[in-house]
């Protein structure tokens, strides 16, 4: 696949449900999930069971009321972007958040290497 075909699939899963599954169809085996802040684990994780553990959290402690990708927007030939808004609840705390994140994908070799996610903090 190239980059658009990539990014396209990327935001299609998202939409659809299939987020965590297209992990092992688009992403490298090392690649590589950086946040823009610590959540407990620190800021980069390793790996395509890594970033699916990081799948596992956010739906095991949100409740997802609506999420949707926008994208994707194609910088070059090795990158893309994709704006994510979502309407979660955290379930510990019950408090109900609207978001939006900036998820910046490297790609090299025919598949993701690298997801950054930017927010407001």
């Amino acid at each position: 696949m190239d980059l658009k075909q990539i990014g396209e699939a990327l935001v299609a899963g998202c939409n659809d449900g299939r987020a965590k599954a297209n992990l092992r169809v688009l992403y490298a085996p090392d690649a590589q999930s950086v946040e823009a802040a610590d959540m407990g684990g620190g800021t980069t994780t390793t790996g395509i069971a890594g970033i699916e553990g990081k799948h596992d959290w956010w739906e095991g402690a949100h409740d997802i009321h609506k999420s949707t990708a926008e994208g994707p927007f194609l910088h070059g030939t090795d990158r893309f972007s994709v704006i994510f808004d979502m309407d979660v609840t955290n379930k510990e705390t019950g408090q109900r958040m609207a978001m939006k994140e900036v998820g910046i994908y490297h790609v090299a070799g025919g598949k993701i290497t690298r997801e950054e996610f930017y927010y407001p903090m």
